[in-house]
């Protein structure tokens, strides 16, 4: 006999969130209907299970929680891995626009170069700049699914600042250490882009695996 429950879940974030729900859900053949949203956080289910657990264990394999329960962490789960990956190239492609931009007028053009700004001065305006234009390109991309720049807004900036802050500080820690001042070459940025990549990594694994939140 077909009953419908009705689920907590937390960590989704977006559209995309919800529909990962709801094919972790649909997996099991048992399951008749389901209704995610993310505004909500509820999932609604119509079933004929004799209970709830394998419902409750797909949507926190797929990374997120269950009414406040989420799968026991560990750092092995090779698709959140490759996820956490893909995010973090996302991240990193927008925060290098901003910050080698910064860097290279800075290099290139007599006018800045002229002010005199500091190292420092010049390593936190790229760093910030960085972070802006993550942000716009998270943007960009999630007008689209979000159904409107406002909305896909409010998502871009609510994303992980702690995994972006750590990747510009990384990138530029290793352009100051490695050229003694904010400079831009050919050999050196593939390394500030490496760096800049595997700091957040882990951080940015940590937090999908076990919240089920993404930083991009």
């Amino acid at each position: 006999m077909s009953r419908t429950i009705t689920l907590d879940v937390g960590g989704m974030t977006c559209d995309g969130c919800a529909s990962n729900v709801t094919k972790a859900i649909n997996s099991i053949v048992e399951v008749s209907e389901v209704d995610v949203s993310h505004d909500s956080g509820k999932a609604i289910v119509t079933h004929n299970l004799p209970d709830d657990e394998n419902i409750r264990l797909a949507i926190m394999n797929a990374g997120y929680s269950v009414d406040g329960e989420s799968e026991q962490f560990n750092w092995k789960d090779g698709s959140v891995w490759r996820q956490s990956a893909h995010n973090t190239k996302w991240c990193l492609i927008g925060c290098s626009i901003g910050d080698f931009g910064t860097i290279a007028a800075f290099q290139f053009i007599p006018y800045l170069d002229a002010l005199g700004w500091s190292a420092m001065s010049i390593m936190m305006l790229a760093m910030f700049n960085g972070i802006m234009t993550s942000i716009a390109l998270e943007t960009f991309i999630l007008i689209k699914q979000m159904g409107g720049i406002r909305e896909a807004f409010r998502v871009a900036i609510g994303m992980s600042l702690i995994s972006m802050i750590a990747m510009e500080a990384s990138m530029n820690a290793t352009d100051l250490l490695i050229m003694g001042e904010p400079s831009l070459t050919w050999w050196v940025i593939p390394i500030m882009l490496f760096v800049g990549f595997i700091t957040p990594w882990p951080y940015n694994y940590w937090r999908l695996k076990k919240y089920g939140l993404a930083c991009h």
